[in-house]
């Protein structure tokens, strides 16, 4: 980020490739890419804020409950993003299967990500007879840190840049595969709205305030603020290719129409949660 700042100062516009970001780790036999990491290290940040956080009375689960969370969500956000992916941005790849298996040439939607990982804590939940919205709460919190990570990976591997930018944005760039144009370097918008923002508001709200104590509260903040955050980050990010038509056509782009039940669904859960007394500061329900 500092570089980039620098870079603007001196340099317009600023040429993605003059940054000596490379897309991975090249270890001679395979490319560990930095989306991969991102990933990783998404889960691993979140499974030990959900473990340090069990430790605080009330939780509403157990350690041997977030072990197995993490292994169905981790297997959710895989799953869930790619099918997600292509049943929102890229159809064809439902009639190709084998193509959908391709992980490492990229496509993940976080829609999806997010319904399979939903999926995963219903089914935890279920057979662990705990509180659905609850363990929702616990998890939200961390989601904020693969957000970062992975916006931050997007940029380095130079995909999923925003749109064309005009001569007052100094810090605009020209992407590899992106012409000639300088544009709007979108995926550090994200990261900072969708990763560093969300943190700064759930982080203190679960241990500052009694707001874990309100089952739905910190899932409805993340929800809705991840949602308005990404529709307004959409303004700035070029719509895919094969969406670009669609995009003009219903005005919206296909982040942002996704992401209208998010922010509606925040406010109820929201509004659910404030409607009612918090539990007692013991109770794990």
């Amino acid at each position: 980020m500092l570089s980039i700042l620098a870079a603007a100062s001196v340099h317009a516009p600023i040429n993605w490739l003059d940054l000596g970001l490379t897309r991975g780790i090249d270890l001679g036999f395979f490319t560990l890419r930095w989306y991969s990491l991102a990933y990783l290290a998404g889960i691993i940040l979140a499974y030990w804020h959900v473990s340090k956080s069990l430790k605080q009375s009330g939780a509403p689960m157990a350690q041997r409950h977030a072990d197995d969370l993490f292994f169905y969500c981790t297997l959710g956000v895989i799953l869930g993003g790619r099918l997600g992916y292509a049943a929102f941005y890229a159809p064809q790849l439902l009639a190709h299967p084998g193509e959908l298996l391709k992980l490492w040439e990229g496509g993940m939607s976080f829609h999806g990500g997010l319904i399979g990982c939903a999926l995963a804590m219903a089914w935890v939940s279920l057979r662990g007879g705990l509180n659905f919205l609850r363990v929702c709460d616990y998890v939200a919190v961390c989601v904020p840190f693969g957000l970062l990570f992975g916006r931050c990976a997007n940029f380095v591997n130079g995909e999923l840049w925003g749109r064309v930018a005009g001569p007052d944005v100094p810090w605009a760039i020209v992407f590899p595969d992106g012409g000639p144009s300088p544009r709007h370097p979108s995926q550090l918008y994200e990261a900072v709205l969708e990763g560093l923002l969300l943190l700064a508001i759930l982080l203190p709200l679960f241990w500052k305030t009694r707001a874990r104590f309100r089952p739905g509260l910190l899932t409805g903040v993340f929800v809705m603020g991840y949602g308005i955050a990404r529709f307004t980050v959409e303004y700035f990010r070029e719509p895919d290719a094969q969406l670009a038509e669609f995009a003009l056509r219903t005005g919206f782009s296909m982040g942002q129409w996704l992401t209208v039940p998010m922010i509606l669904l925040g406010l109820l859960l929201l509004g659910r949660a404030l409607a009612r007394p918090p539990l007692a500061s013991g109770a794990a329900a």
